[in-house]
Formats: C-alpha cells, structure tokens, sequence
C-alpha cells in the first residue's frame, strides 16, 4: 500500500495495520506505559516533549518533524539525558506503528486537522495545539473522528484545566453578579513587520518542504522565514485572532455557556503600520452575536502610539481594564476578569475587587488520565470545546477576507450593534491614528455581515463565504473519503 492509497482510502477504513510494522529499537515497555510521539517539534512541541516526559508512565519515544536538522538535534539532547528515541519526517510513518498509543500535535496550523483525523482512525489518541483547525469544516471532521474511532483527544487550550478559571465561571454561573451582558477577550500582543522579499527565497537546508506544506496550496516561499510567520499567511495560519486569540476566545465562550455557532457575526479591521509580506490583520475586531449576549474579540498588534514603535514595542501595549492580553465578562453587577492561564478575579461596578481565585493543574495530565480510564468525558479540552472555540475565531476572519475597504465613518455606519459598537471602532480608529496611520490612504477593512445556520455551522446565503469553511487538501494531503 502507497502512501496515496494509505492517504485516501486505508486510513480512513482504520487499516493503517496494511502497511507492516517492524519493532521499534526501544527497550522493553513497562507496564502500563504510554508511549508518546510528538510531532513538530521546534518550538511549542518540544514544550509537548518536556511536559509529557514528566508524567509518571509517560514515555516520548518517537519526535516527527520536517526538518531533519531539528529532528537530529533534538534527538540528541534528549539522548545526552538518558532518554532514547527515534526519529520521522512523515507523520504517515509514525502511524504506521502499532507501539505508538499517543500522538501529540504541535506543527502548523494547517496541519493539525488532518493529522489527527489520520490518527484517530490508526487507533491513535491525540493531543492537538490550538487552534485545533485551520478552517471550520475540519473542526467538524475531528469531532466525528474522534467518536467514530473511539479515540481520546484533548485540544491544547490549557486554561481549560486552571481551577481558578473553573471555580470563577461556575461562581459566575451562580448568579452572584447578575447576568452578562457583554464577553470581551483581547489580545494586544506586539506584532512587528516580518519583512518584505522581492522573490521567491530558498527552502531552508534539510526541510522537506512538500510535507510542509502538506495539504495547503503549494507556492514558493516568500517570505523571510519559513518558520513562524507562517501564522500570518491565512494559507497556513489564522493570524492573532487565531494564534494567541484563541485562548481568550475560549474563555469568553465558556463564561458564557455557548455550545453553538453565534446567529451572525461581522469583523472589521487591517494590517497597519507597515508593509511586509504578511497577509493577516493585525488589528482586527470580531463580533460574535448571540440572542443572549455578543462576545467581542480585539486583536492589536501595533502599540500604545508611534513612539513606542520607535523605543519600546512590546513594553508598550494598550491595555483594557488592566489587561492587555485576558477575557472579561461584563454582568449587570460586575465584571469578570480572567487575565492569564492560572487566575481570575471580580470587580463590582464600583471597581472594588470582591473575589479572586488562583491555581491551575496540568493540562498534559488531565489528558493522559483520560487516555488511561478511556472515559473522554474526563476531557478538560475536549475536541468539541476546541472546535468551537475555534470556529469562532474563524468566522471573524472570513468576514474580514469578505470585505471591502472603507472610510472609518464607512466601517462605523456598518457596524451598530451591539451597543459599544460606536465607542469600540472609535476606540480602534484612536489607537491606529496614535500609530500614525493616514486612513485618506489606507482605509479600514469593515467586514460582511454573515448570517450563520448553527446547525450545519455555515452561512446563510454567501456562497464564497461558504467556500472558506473547508479546503479538502491537496496531492497526496487530502482528507480520507470517510471524512
């Protein structure tokens, strides 16, 4: 079996078993050991690594990557402190072996998809980075995958396993400041210029730039760096709002207990301050809106003002109710305030803190004692709750690449809802004029309204906006038929 056949038709049939295995060259399994490859691992995957290796019965036995280079060296490091591996550039590869129970996911976004989707149907459980897809329709198929196959699999929104957060939610819940009116989460994290190429730049040495790039469009690079800045090409990243933003978007959709699509949402924005090859806004406002209460996402990535640019980037953000970089849920007798991955607090209406909460646990291990009981309900991250997080931040983009540019007064007369909706793009318009942005000549991007059916999680009436709920792939990446 080749790998096309494995691709379009074995794997989605579960006979990943067709291809033959030979034994790995690891010693002896101990009892009840879990074994672990983890797949991209340059930067957030060897956190994956590290994490997963101190769990009691844990053991990484396998890193995928790329890049060879990454590969040899990582595997080196870890040989230097005792700990034995092998190594893979195709992900297909470590699939194809029946002494691999888990498969932990960090690679690009355009990946993250399909490569579970492939595991769960080799009988793998996987641990998958957020966001946990790169377009709608493949949030979806996961979901399905994973009940379909029986399989465990946990999205790496770690805030999910903080207590505090938890115990300030349910307490919210409760009743004690009333009920929300209003879901804002931020993102205000300095973003500078990736640079601006004249041509197509060479591959890095020792990349294998067709498993790269996998099943998104196949184009020469362009663009400085290969790795990274992929998040700000929609080819193969979701920009901020998708990157960093999904945390935060995560915790407003769960303080608000949505477990469906919004009934419309519309964005407006752009990518200001510069010029560089870059493709996604970097200021960037979506709202999502719901019967109960809207949630509103703000991406920045410029500072406070021009000087800042000059002296001091990232030390410079602006800031909303002491955060630059948080969720905060406003109710009719006060707010809640979830400012990182291990805290929140509640201010009342005079500004008083009343409550606070600290403490988080391990996200790696609330998944591995999930795979251990095979009970997914244990799930603090569940591929569900990762989906839909997900797809919100992901429908803010589509209505962005949906429309036109505009005068602010333009953007300001679309857009009149909720409420706030003419204090927040007057909000925006400040900030981009501080950063010394001529609107005469750049405008603003003021998105298409897009009317959502949740149950079939696509739009109503947009035909093009519905083709940017799902790319099936390319060549050899393409999704398994089943799927």
């Amino acid at each position: 079996m080749d790998r096309r056949t494995f691709v379009t038709t074995g794997i989605a049939a579960g006979t990943a078993l067709a291809l033959g295995k030979s034994p790995l060259a690891f010693t002896t399994r101990k009892p009840d050991e879990i074994r672990v490859a983890v797949v991209g691992i340059r930067s957030r995957g060897w956190a994956h690594v590290q994490g997963l290796n101190r769990l009691e019965g844990v053991r990484v036995v396998a890193l995928c990557d790329v890049d060879q280079g990454i590969l040899e060296n990582r595997q080196r490091e870890l040989a230097e402190k005792g700990t034995e591996t092998q190594i893979f550039r195709d992900f297909r590869d470590v699939l194809a072996r029946d002494d691999i129970d888990v498969v932990s996911i960090a690679t690009p976004n355009h990946w993250h998809a399909m490569q579970t989707v492939w595991a769960c149907a080799a009988g793998k459980d996987v641990y998958v980075e957020k966001p946990v897809s790169h377009n709608v329709r493949e949030g979806r198929l996961m979901v399905e995958a994973a009940k379909r196959h029986g399989r465990i699999v946990q999205s790496g929104t770690q805030s999910r396993s903080s207590s505090a957060i938890r115990e300030a939610i349910a307490w919210m819940h409760e009743g004690h400041i009333g009920k929300p009116l209003l879901a804002r989460g931020l993102c205000y994290k300095p973003r500078t210029s990736i640079g601006k190429v004249d041509g197509p730049r060479d591959i890095p040495k020792g990349v294998d730039y067709d498993l790269w790039t996998g099943p998104a469009p196949m184009k020469p690079l362009r663009r400085r760096q290969l790795h990274y800045d992929w998040h700000w090409d929609f080819d193969t990243g979701n920009g901020d709002l998708g990157n960093q933003g999904i945390h935060q978007m995560d915790l407003c959709r769960w303080a608000m207990g949505y477990d469906r699509m919004p009934d419309r949402v519309i964005g407006y924005g752009g990518r200001f301050g510069y010029d560089d090859d870059g493709n996604t806004p970097n200021t960037l406002v979506s709202i999502l809106d719901y019967p109960e209460a809207p949630i509103i996402f703000e991406v920045r990535g410029l500072p406070s003002n021009l000087s800042a640019q000059k002296k001091n980037w990232g030390g410079s953000m602006d800031r909303y109710l002491g955060m630059s970089i948080g969720a905060a849920v406003h109710c009719e007798e006060g707010t809640l305030l979830m400012p990182n991955y291990s805290s929140a607090h509640v201010k009342d209406r005079a500004g008083n803190t009343i409550k606070q909460w600290r403490g988080a646990q391990d996200h790696f291990q609330n998944f591995i004692d999930a795979v251990r009981s095979r009970d997914a309900s244990g799930l603090r991250g569940s591929i569900e709750d990762g989906h839909l997080s997900s797809a919100l931040c992901h429908l803010g983009n589509i209505s962005y690449l949906r429309g036109e540019t505009v005068s602010p007064k333009q953007a300001a007369s679309k857009i009149t809802w909720p409420t706030t909706s003419a204090a927040d793009v007057e909000r925006v318009v400040g900030h981009l004029r501080a950063n010394g942005v001529d609107f005469a000549s750049s405008g603003i991007v003021a998105g298409k309204l897009l009317e959502i059916d949740k149950d079939s999680e696509s739009f109503i009436g947009d035909a093009d906006a519905n083709v940017m709920l799902f790319r099936p792939g390319r060549a050899e990446y393409v999704f398994p038929d089943e799927a």
